[in-house]
This record gives C-alpha cells, sequence and structure tokens, in this order.
C-alpha cells in the first residue's frame, strides 16, 4: 500500500486543476537511474495502462504499473516547502540507502 499525505492530495490536486486537459491521475514510477540506482518520476495522466494499480486518494488518483509496485510498497508520498525549496518527499521502507536530494535511492 502507498500513502499520500493530506498535503500530497492537496498539491496534486490543485496540480490536476491547472493541467488544462482531463487528467486520470499521477503516475508514480521508479526506473534505472540517479546518484543512488533508482530514481522516482512523477507525471500527469490522461489514463491509465491496461496493468496499472489505480489508488484512490479522495478526489485524486495514482497510477502504479507493475515493475514499479513492489519497490514503492509501503511509501508514503508527502509535499514538503521549506527554506530550501519545496517538493514531494518519500519515504519508502523499501530504500537500503537514498541519496541526499531525496529523488534517487538504492534497493
Amino acid at each position: 500500500m502507498i500513502t499520500l499525505t493530506p498535503k500530497a492530495q492537496e498539491t496534486i490536486a490543485r496540480f490536476i486543476e491547472q493541467a488544462g486537459m482531463p487528467v486520470v491521475g499521477l503516475r508514480i514510477s521508479v526506473s534505472d537511474g540517479g546518484c543512488s540506482g533508482h530514481k522516482y518520476a512523477m507525471q500527469l495522466e490522461t489514463e491509465a495502462g491496461a496493468e496499472d494499480q489505480v489508488l484512490p486518494f479522495g478526489d485524486v488518483s495514482l497510477l502504479v504499473d507493475p515493475t514499479s509496485f513492489p519497490m514503492l510498497d509501503g511509501c508514503t508520498v508527502d509535499f514538503v516547502e521549506s527554506l530550501e525549496g519545496s517538493g514531494f518527499k518519500f519515504e519508502n521502507p523499501n530504500a537500503k540507502a537514498a541519496c541526499n536530494c531525496g529523488k534517487s535511492f538504492a534497493a
């Protein structure tokens, strides 16, 4: 199970509202890359893939492909705002190590 904090849900809903096109949800995926081996990616999607898991959170839905789901299972996604900047923060129990930027991890 993936958890979205209320702040993350609110932020995603705002992005969807401002997209200017029909959006079914936010895709969260994991791919090879980044400074620790795997990196997170997020993008708004106009349709879900046939094999996607669609996870509803109030007014927003997450779309997760079957390859990424095991690496995201148990993850909490938050949106943080600070003096250093703002962005999505992943607390991933599957990550053995993470880089300082918080955008990549080692599994």
